[in-house]
């Protein structure tokens, strides 16, 4: 099965290939796989009782990627090990990740901004260490939404579509997570609530 490549997609390597737990022959299975893995994760997250705080946390980040794609990739819930066509280099994802959530914690605990701010930061900076192999922008965009549910708040519509296939909304959340990169916010938090 050829790798993810497609605009905003990592690309896997064979020795991650070949960590598919199910034998599958295309990339639209591939998909669907993960989408029904994820919503498995979804459930998982909505159920789980950990506070809004204490999922800002190393363990929390990754046993959320490993609910996601468990059922997938023998990898879930590993921080990457190779060097992708985006993200940190993989020896500093650990202190990366580590200050984000302290970032997190202190911005939570001074309120420097507002939930909704907070959750688009840790998604937009997650998404810019790249951790995992891949499913970087379906975790981050899932760990956003719990992160915000959990303050009482409506999860993110992120243009209320299947940002996965290539198309307008896909195009429109890497043009808000480029203007991000410029410091240009506001066009993420506006595509997070579109």
């Amino acid at each position: 099965m050829p790798s993810p490549t497609n605009d905003g997609q990592t690309p896997l390597s064979p020795e991650e290939l070949a960590d598919l737990i199910p034998s599958l022959a295309s990339k639209e299975e591939l998909n669907e796989w993960e989408r029904d893995n994820i919503l498995s994760g979804r459930s998982w997250a909505l159920r789980d009782r950990t506070s809004a705080r204490d999922m800002v946390s190393d363990a929390y980040v990754r046993k959320l990627h490993r609910k996601m794609f468990d059922q997938t990739w023998k990898w879930a819930g590993k921080y990457r090990a190779t060097e992708k066509n985006l993200g940190v280099p993989f020896e500093e994802i650990h202190e990366r990740l580590a200050a984000l959530l302290g970032d997190v914690r202190f911005w939570l605990e001074h309120k420097t901004y507002s939930i909704d701010e907070i959750a688009l930061r840790l998604h937009y900076r997650l998404v810019v260490i790249h951790p995992f192999p891949n499913g970087n922008g379906r975790h981050a965009r899932l760990l956003a939404d719990i992160f915000v549910m959990k303050h009482g708040l409506p999860r993110f519509s992120w243009g209320a579509r299947d940002l996965v296939r290539l198309g307008e909304a896909r195009a429109r959340c890497l043009e808000a997570l480029h203007a991000a990169d410029r410091g240009e916010l506001l066009v993420l938090l506006e595509f997070g609530r579109s």
